[in-house]
């Protein structure tokens, strides 16, 4: 068959045989480049606003304060931990301030309100990313059985010779939509991975912190009376 006997680097080349640009391909990949090209969009602006999120709570992070907090709450100096707190923008230290501002209620309902406020800004954005990941394959696929369709319908009119730019348009059509789906979802994966590792993480740390403050909440209530 024609398509056999001709390269691969041929089925990139412009008509004159000079290398396609990145404009180039994307005409080549014909309308199913439009939703690729959506979604590497939607997927950078994803991984670029969660890396500053992560940034920014990474610069806010103070170990320190949330230990100073849980000291205060085992000397059972309530206003001294709650005061260290509220000048902390760690998210630990803000789940500890509302849980014991309002533990004369409901410590454990407190702590899991607040939590879970700050852990879903951990989680924001993840779903979008990990459907940009799951579909851009799926576009690519899509953008190779179309581009194999234009090929053969080129191949059934009979004159080959004269349907070779059609062909070969067809065949980089298919090669093409599948190698922009591919390097989507590649190059999400990999930023997707390492923000779930940072959820986890950050679900860790709550949970650290709930296990250390109900600890030595217990720990005050047997040797004393928890006072204010």
């Amino acid at each position: 068959m024609i398509i056999q006997s001709l390269p691969l680097a041929f089925l990139l080349t412009n008509t004159d045989g000079s290398a396609m640009s990145p404009m180039d391909l994307f005409h080549a990949g014909k309308e199913i480049m439009w939703p690729i090209l959506l979604l590497s969009f939607i997927a950078v602006t994803v991984v670029v606003e969660r890396l500053l999120f992560i940034a920014r709570e990474n610069a806010h992070r103070e170990p320190e304060v949330v230990e100073k907090m849980l000291e205060g709450v085992e000397r059972r100096d309530i206003e001294a931990a709650l005061a260290v707190g509220r000048k902390s923008k760690d998210f630990i230290a803000k789940i500890l301030v509302y849980s014991i501002s309002n533990r004369e209620y409901s410590l454990s309902n407190a702590f899991i309100r607040a939590s879970g406020q700050e852990l879903a800004r951990f989680q924001q954005g993840m779903a979008t990313l990990d459907t940009c990941i799951t579909a851009a394959p799926l576009l690519g696929l899509l953008g190779t059985v179309t581009g194999m369709m234009r090929t053969f319908g080129a191949l059934g009119t009979g004159d080959v010779s004269g349907s070779t730019a059609a062909i070969t348009g067809g065949v980089a059509e298919a090669l093409i939509a599948t190698m922009c789906g591919l390097a989507i979802a590649i190059m999400g994966l990999l930023p997707y991975n390492y923000l779930n590792a940072r959820s986890e993480q950050a679900k860790q740390e709550v949970s650290d912190a709930s296990h250390a403050l109900e600890l030595l909440i217990k720990k005050s209530e047997t040797s004393a009376p928890f006072g204010r």
